[in-house]
């Protein structure tokens, strides 16, 4: 019998009202998460990943911004909470690693005295044990004397360092759920790993649920056990990991893998990247919103909008694409085989009936 859910996202939908028009940041999105799991969302730049997380945080209510759709935390409701019931479980039950650890962190103030705000927000306690909890939560992430680097300010620390101090002021009220958005962007290889291994050590000992943001697909199979591929504010595949890299059923899926370097391709391939931009999020394209950019796109594509649902022989893998199973997997056996999109469309035998892909509407 699996877990309850921890966090229970239905139909989550965020829009912003701009003076060009509404932006669709999330549209439809949906996902379960236990505790003691990894969900990691992928996608470009403007899918949808970090609006759909900032939500369950509470962060993205504005008077420009509409929410509907549900977000459960522990069968909680949080899109129609109060601001003072959101304040109680925003660092108590849910906690967020923001991208970038410099501008997170208030340069005035010392690193200790931001951790004790952060402890004294939620507990009653004094600025002595407050301070102790700080101190212990910096040794927890590996930052060698600890006390001493508490009396320092965020500009005396490195990239890496920071980063750690981010996650020790996420985990310092023993949260249930930690959203990590890019928690290794602009770190060095080496560092990056040290800081995949510190989450998952410390997932492993608190039984914390994550929700890692991400463009990196490496990361993704370093750290997650579930995988949501995100494109123009909705989700187009989910799977566990392992399937979304052994056996992916959406195009745009498969062109992201496409573009990362992988050891068992022939030294000297050229990586394929995803020809053309995002959509528009205020006026995005009818049918699939990936049709204009897909090779293996169909007219019906143009008109039908897919809908996320499982594949045949696998409940556990969810894919929104109008492509039928058979011709996914010939298309997918080409591409894992080393051909080029338009080698795969005709071993797929859609070579002859294939429009041209319209060119993608600019991302705004």
């Amino acid at each position: 019998m699996s877990p309850r859910p921890l966090l229970e996202v239905d139909d989550l939908r965020v829009s912003f009202a701009t003076e060009d028009g509404v932006v669709r940041a999330v549209d439809g999105v949906s996902y379960a998460l236990a505790p003691g799991r990894t969900l990691g969302i992928v996608g470009e730049s403007g899918s949808g990943k970090t609006v759909s997380s900032l939500s369950v945080m509470g962060l993205t209510r504005a008077r420009n911004t509409r929410i509907s759709g549900s977000i459960r935390l522990d069968g909680r409701e949080l899109v129609t909470a109060s601001d003072e019931e959101l304040r109680r479980i925003r660092g108590n039950d849910v906690a967020m690693i923001f991208q970038d650890p410099l501008s997170s962190l208030h340069p005035f103030f010392r690193i200790g005295d931001q951790l004790v705000e952060a402890v004294r927000a939620h507990r009653d306690v004094s600025k002595r044990e407050a301070l102790d909890r700080a101190v212990e939560l910096l040794e927890l992430v590996g930052i060698p004397d600890a006390r001493r680097r508490a009396q320092g300010y965020p500009h005396e620390l490195s990239g890496g360092m920071r980063q750690r101090v981010m996650i020790a002021m996420a985990l310092v009220n023993d949260p249930r759920l930690l959203i990590a958005d890019e928690p290794t962007t602009a770190l060095d290889v080496t560092v990056q790993a040290q800081i995949l291994q510190l989450l998952g050590r410390l997932q492993a000992e608190r039984g914390m649920a994550i929700v890692l943001i991400t463009h990196d697909l490496g990361i993704v199979a370093e750290l997650a056990d579930d995988v949501a591929v995100m494109y123009a504010g909705r989700i187009v595949e989910q799977a566990p990991t392992a399937t979304i890299f052994t056996a992916p059923e959406h195009p745009y899926t498969w062109g992201l893998l496409g573009s990362i370097p992988r050891l068992e391709r022939p030294r000297g391939d050229d990586l394929v990247a995803i020809a053309g931009r995002p959509p528009s999020l205020i006026n995005p394209p009818s049918g699939c919103r990936f049709h204009p950019r897909c090779p293996y796109v169909r007219e019906a594509h143009r008109r039908v909008e897919p809908v996320l649902e499982p594949v045949p022989r696998d409940p556990r893998h969810l894919a929104a694409c109008l492509l039928d199973a058979a011709t996914r997997r010939e298309l997918w056996r080409a591409l894992e085989a080393g051909a080029a999109p338009d080698e795969a469309r005709r071993a797929a035998g859609l070579s002859d009936e294939a429009p041209a892909a319209a060119a993608p509407e600019p991302a705004t």
